[in-house]
């Protein structure tokens, strides 16, 4: 029997998130002794914050690590609450929010909600990629729509009307973006909420990078309407990676059914990481990674225009998150090979751009200033020393 028939098809649709075959590379080359600079990888150097940790250690001493309610653990949900309403000037009411296995387990339940079999999401290409994965794993169309700086790498109301269709459920957006690291401004914010009302759609506003915005106070889509779907995590700006523990805001008529599927698909969020987090909303560690964001904010003004003056092209100014989506298409070949011939040439390690969509990937790498300010520097020389030798001399 062909070995193709044993699987889903859905599986063969869904590609390798190439970011971590990049990092394989990298990592092969260290474990042969080569030193490497790595800008691949989305995941923020700084560790866990020490109250966080504090506060899972007393969680295991005191015991109780037991499944919570699917829906978290209630002082934790009123504890988001409560950072909205003080951060943002939003209140949120603790019974609308849903405590997740991760922002992609909170993705997975809001799609698993809303698609069914080819209905259409619309989305920012370029993207992240999991997002239209999920999409399809549901049996649905994620529609990919090409953007540029002209509209800050995002999707805007007039975008959505053009592509919306009998089949359209709703629309996703990142704001701010991985892999652009840009926000939808927010007055194109309210028109695309309106647009998407408009039309009966949902609209879902990812905001895992929110925490870490550079240009002026953050506002929070939940200001637009109690019917937009949420999603955040407390990876990035809580630097909780591997606690895989996230929220989702919904509009609360869907919060029963929701929580239906959280039960059925992972029970619960993992205790230790939500009695951790609760550790999140203390003045202590506000202070902390207030502090690291503003470090990511330097990162992110030394390696910009250093990019630029090595030649990349960078139309746009992130402003939120820790990426830097770069035109790297002056340097004569495809953003594969490109990424590749750099990783071996220097040890520099970055994202080519296919793992992002289908909107010119061969002409755009991703950087991530996940890493302290000399390694930066010290890929740039790296950098600056190998590229001229691509130019025609």
């Amino acid at each position: 029997m062909d070995a193709r028939s044993k699987t889903a098809a859905r599986v063969h649709e869904i590609a390798p998130f190439h970011v971590m075959e990049v990092q394989t590379a990298a990592r092969t080359l260290e474990a042969a002794g080569r030193s490497v600079i790595h800008m691949e990888i989305g995941e923020p150097d700084f560790p866990t914050p020490e109250p966080v940790m504090a506060a899972a250690l007393a969680g295991i001493a005191g015991g109780g690590i037991y499944y919570t309610s699917a829906l978290g653990l209630p002082e934790l949900r009123r504890a988001i609450a409560g950072y909205y309403d003080a951060r943002y000037g939003t209140a949120i009411a603790p019974e609308r929010i849903i405590v997740t296995a991760g922002s992609s387990a909170a993705l997975l339940l809001t799609l698993a909600l809303l698609v069914n079999r080819d209905d259409q999401i619309l989305l920012a290409d370029p993207g992240y990629p999991c997002n239209r994965h999920f999409v399809r794993t549901l049996e649905g169309e994620a529609v990919g729509i090409a953007v540029g700086p002209e509209s800050n790498y995002q999707l805007t109301a007039d975008l959505i009307a053009q592509h919306w269709t009998p089949r359209t459920r709703g629309a996703l957006i990142a704001s701010p973006s991985n892999p652009t690291g840009t926000t939808v401004p927010w007055g194109e914010m309210e028109s695309i909420a309106l647009a998407v009302a408009a039309r009966g759609g949902a609209l879902i506003v990812d905001e895992i990078y929110l925490g870490l915005s550079y240009a002026g106070q953050p506002r929070t889509a939940l200001a637009l309407s109690d019917e937009i779907f949420v999603i955040s995590s407390f990876s990035k700006y809580f630097n909780m990676t591997g606690w895989r523990l996230g929220w989702l805001v919904a509009p609360e008529r869907h919060v029963r059914d929701i929580e239906k599927l959280a039960q059925n698909l992972y029970i619960s969020p993992a205790t230790l990481s939500q009695r951790a987090a609760l550790a999140c909303f203390t003045g202590e560690t506000h202070a902390i990674v207030e502090a690291r964001r503003d470090e990511f904010r330097a990162r992110r003004d030394f390696l910009v225009p250093a990019l630029r003056e090595l030649g990349f092209g960078i139309p746009v100014t992130p402003t939120g998150g820790f990426f830097i989506y770069t035109d790297c298409s002056g340097f004569g070949m495809d953003s594969e090979r490109f990424a590749l011939e750099a990783l071996n040439a220097t040890g520099v390690a970055f994202t080519p751009g296919i793992d992002f969509g289908r909107h010119r990937p061969e002409a755009h790498v991703r950087f991530a200033y996940t890493i302290a300010r000399p390694l930066l520097e010290e890929g740039v020389h790296r950098l600056a020393r190998w590229l001229p030798t691509l130019r025609p001399q």
